[in-house]
């Protein structure tokens, strides 16, 4: 055997020996390593909530939640109702000599686009728009199947690339800025917030509370077993 495969294979026996007494090595469990310092765990299986940290850099592993499944999915569900209203109803009324302008998020959108700003129209109809409505599809197409212990076509793609659009989904950017022009136009005009404006508010915290409650380790196991 050559030297260097004799060098691999005493580290692999050393480090196993070593470790061998160790919490994180144990029969079954989960394998992962750890973001920071890459040391590898196992984590045991957890009924109920906890929190698994590195025993060497104490960063947190996984964060399991109870009930996450169900959570998850009543959240989202909730965020599909909000995300309708918000699109559909009155998002803002402006009164002004006695005249009333009701402006929707999509006629938001149109306007820009009418105004010669394209670039900020499609860059608004994908941050509040598109991305927060693929992000609850796409939870709802992976989730809803687990429940009923079945596995949705291509749902590690699927639940893969839902989390790679959380970073485009900019609803709260929008509605500070709304909140802002609000405050400088209140002094020249009435200013009466629609119920979607509510609505938008609310989905904002719904989609955080899914994403705080959703345990990721729920889909990877899932996979692992198909």
């Amino acid at each position: 055997m050559p030297e260097t495969s004799l060098c691999i294979c005493s580290s692999i026996r050393l480090v196993a020996s070593s470790h061998s007494g160790d919490n994180y090595l144990m029969n079954s469990g989960t394998l992962i390593a750890c973001h920071e310092c890459d040391l590898l765990h196992r984590i045991p299986e957890q009924q109920g909530s906890g929190v698994a940290k590195c025993r060497r850099c104490n960063a947190v592993l996984h964060r399991s939640v109870r009930n996450s499944l169900d959570r998850t999915l009543a959240l989202t569900f909730s965020g599909l109702i909000l995300f309708v209203v918000a699109n559909s109803l009155p998002f803002l009324a402006f009164k002004l000599q006695g005249q009333e302008t009701q402006t929707t998020l999509i006629s938001g959108v149109k306007d820009l686009y009418d105004q010669g700003m394209w670039e900020i129209s499609i860059l608004v109809l994908l941050t509040t728009i598109i991305v927060p409505l693929l992000q609850l599809l796409s939870q709802l197409y992976v989730l809803l199947p687990l429940k009923f212990n079945r596995a949705a076509w291509k749902m590690a793609t699927v639940f893969r690339h839902s989390g790679g659009l959380q970073p485009w989904s900019m609803m709260e950017v929008f509605l500070i800025g709304i909140l802002v022009a609000v405050v400088k136009l209140v002094g020249m005009a009435e200013i009466i917030p629609g119920l979607a404006l509510w609505s938008f508010a609310l989905m904002i915290l719904i989609l955080a509370a899914a994403s705080a409650n959703l345990d990721p380790q729920i889909v990877w196991k899932r996979v692992e077993y198909r």
